[in-house]
């Protein structure tokens, strides 16, 4: 097999840390590679390809409207450009300023993550809602539905809410608040597939905009994202990352994003402009957005857990079964933190570099994720996870 990698002197990994965007995600499924490659040999009216891209997101998530973004963070910052300037286009030219000082996003405080930087980067200013005792572990509570209504003001442009199993407060309850208030509600949903039901779930529990991850379980290219949700807002950040550098008249707003048309003029190159995606991205995405959506979910674990089965087989060593979801896990328990990390540095100082998720290193627990493991990368893997654990 041609290695284009070693062509440029760069050495291959052995992801078994899982869609981990530092270690360029999993391998793309040949259905979704080839299209890309044939996107790649014409060119096409990227509204025009947007506008496709919004009917097979409609279709999947139930939302009004949607596009393909360079990923989930640009999603957010999109999201949030769209909540700031809504189809102003003075007030899209001046973000990240705000004329009327409507800037501030709600965030639960212990929601809080690198990522949130995204609102920030858009002309957001976040502000902490509540004390998470039960994170900290100095009590049991954290924010509260009734606290966001409290600390909405009339510099409020949105909340934030960080889709997690146990987020508080839950996003029902929230989006009453959000709607009450008259406020949009973004929800950060970039790592929570599978299931695929959550597709759906975030736009039916209340939410305004969706931000998912189209380089993570989709399958998609690993710059690609999602942003969906109401047409208005889903239109105003389209807006921000077009190329709109045309004579107006020639302009047509297609239907799937009719708000558009609502533009007392086109706005200047926006804020999201570096959030653009080419043709490729948008039709890997969608195709990697269908497999998804269609594929039996049974059949999905079944083979993460064959490429576990074989991992475990040419190891050779004592693993316990976990998962994380619809997604098997095996995790490696040593006798104390200090030798989990020799381990995991021997495995990642190797040849090939074998990388696994040490969030559990104060255990001792190492932690290896099938999602992107390809089935050829088994045996090498089992074999280095031997020879570290040799000692």
């Amino acid at each position: 097999m041609s290695d284009i990698f070693a062509r440029f002197g760069v050495a291959r990994i052995i992801n078994a840390y899982g869609t981990n965007t530092r270690l360029s995600a999993g391998p793309l499924a040949d259905e979704v590679a080839e299209a890309m490659r044939e996107a790649a040999r014409s060119s096409v009216d990227i509204l025009d390809l947007q506008a496709a891209a919004s009917r097979e997101i409609t279709r999947a998530t139930g939302a009004e409207a949607g596009f393909v973004t360079s990923g989930a963070s640009a999603a957010l910052l999109l999201g949030a450009a769209a909540c700031l300037a809504r189809l102003d286009a003075g007030a899209m030219n001046r973000l990240p300023a705000t004329r009327e000082g409507r800037c501030e996003f709600l965030v639960s405080r212990s929601q809080r993550n690198m990522y949130d930087r995204a609102i920030e980067t858009a002309g957001g200013r976040l502000v902490d809602v509540g004390i998470p005792d039960r994170v900290s572990g100095a009590g049991v509570r954290d924010a509260s539905a009734a606290e966001f209504a409290d600390a909405i003001t009339p510099r409020t442009a949105g909340i934030l809410h960080v889709a997690q199993p146990h987020a508080e407060p839950p996003l029902p309850a929230l989006a009453r608040v959000a709607r009450e208030a008259g406020v949009p509600l973004i929800v950060d949903a970039a790592a929570q597939l599978p299931p695929a039901a959550n597709l759906r779930r975030f736009m039916e529990e209340g939410a305004d905009l969706v931000a998912f991850s189209g380089g993570k379980a989709i399958g998609g290219p690993q710059a690609s994202g999602i942003l969906c949700g109401r047409a208005p807002l889903v239109a105003s950040a389209l807006a921000q990352m077009l190329d709109l550098d045309l004579p107006e008249a020639q302009f047509r707003a297609p239907p799937e994003f009719a708000p558009l048309a609502q533009l007392a003029f086109f706005p200047r190159t926006g804020i999201g402009r570096s959030c653009k995606v080419g043709r490729e991205e948008v039709m890997g995405l969608l195709v990697a957005l269908r497999r998804f959506a269609t594929a039996d979910p049974a059949a999905r674990t079944g083979r993460w857990r064959a490429i576990l089965d074989a991992v475990r087989e040419a190891a050779g060593l004592d693993f316990e079964e976990a998962s994380s979801g619809e997604v098997p896990l095996l995790l490696l328990r040593l006798s104390d933190a200090a030798r989990a990390s020799r381990m995991e540095e021997r495995l990642r100082l190797g040849n090939p570099a074998i990388h696994v998720n040490p969030s559990r290193l104060r255990e001792g627990v190492l932690t290896i994720n099938p999602i992107s493991l390809h089935e050829r990368d088994c045996a090498a893997l089992g074999q280095g996870l031997r020879d570290a654990f040799a000692d």
